[in-house]
């Protein structure tokens, strides 16, 4: 048997009440042909013993333990150990809608997409709000996607890996992995590094993802720490820069460009509905 189409990376922290969820929606994805790679960053609850339980009863499940190093290290080590040649991340809190891995790879294969972007559900309590930015598709170039991103930088849509899909050729060729120095925003490092590689990049302009907002995310914490908040931005605006750089898009839009500075992330809703 051969190496799966699509390595599944789950890192997860002290999940007992929501990895039970996390992982039964991507075990019933549509799309079968995958690995599920379930991260253990040092959990203290019971999370092992429901990860143990997916793993014995479906071959596609695979469980790596290790030390509370945090989910960016989580994610290293599922990557350096995925087969396949496509990479999704769903993390422990989340899960995602059935059709969510086969629309990906349908829209990877057919537009001949380095990256594939969605939109995605935030989860609030009992509200549920369709999140996302661009508006058309299915399939742009990477200077229309850097056009739409120079909008709103600090958006959740294009900051974070949960609502992409990845081509996993390309993360080995450039040994591309989420930095375990920064505190929040790696994500986005991760994806401005990536992108700085990619061709096409398709479009899904339907939720595939549940997010669950939770106390002490990105959201809640950056605007706590205006200090942090500048030196972490610093550093990303190198990679934000070299980016349009290389696109040639700098020079001429160099004030919209540094207006990264002020940005603060959010992930401005289309509508909202209620659970």
């Amino acid at each position: 048997m051969g190496n799966p189409m699509v390595s599944i990376i789950v890192p997860v922290y002290n999940g007992e009440k929501s990895i039970e969820r996390c992982l039964r929606s991507i075990q019933n994805q549509s799309y079968t042909n995958i690995e599920v790679i379930v991260v253990n960053d040092g959990s203290t609850d019971h999370t092992e013993k429901v990860i143990k339980k997916y793993v014995e009863e479906d071959a596609r499940f695979h469980y790596i333990k290790k030390d509370n190093t945090g989910v960016s290290d989580s994610r290293n080590i599922g990557m350096a150990s995925a087969k396949g040649e496509y990479f999704q991340f769903v993390d422990g809190d989340d899960w995602l809608v059935k059709q969510a891995t086969e629309e990906f790879v349908k829209t990877a294969q057919l537009y001949d997409c380095d990256m594939v972007i969605s939109d995605f559900y935030r989860v609030c309590g009992r509200k549920i709000m369709v999140k996302g930015h661009i508006d058309m598709g299915p399939v742009i170039t990477r200077t229309k996607f850097a056009e739409y991103m120079m909008k709103a930088p600090a958006n959740f849509y294009y900051g974070v890996l949960w609502n992409k899909f990845f081509k996993a050729d390309i993360i080995r060729k450039f040994s591309l992995v989420c930095d375990t120095d920064l505190d929040w925003c790696e994500d986005f490092r991760f994806n401005l590094e990536y992108l700085q590689y990619v061709g096409n990049v398709g479009v899904i302009d339907r939720p595939l993802y549940y997010y669950v907002k939770t106390k002490g995310s990105l959201v809640d914490t950056q605007a706590g720490s205006l200090q942090l908040t500048i030196k972490t931005k610093r550093k990303l605006f190198d990679y934000y820069k070299e980016l349009y750089q290389a696109l040639d898009l700098y020079e001429e839009n160099k004030l919209k460009i540094q207006m990264f500075y002020l940005s603060f992330a959010h992930d401005k809703s289309k509508k909202t509905k209620t659970a």
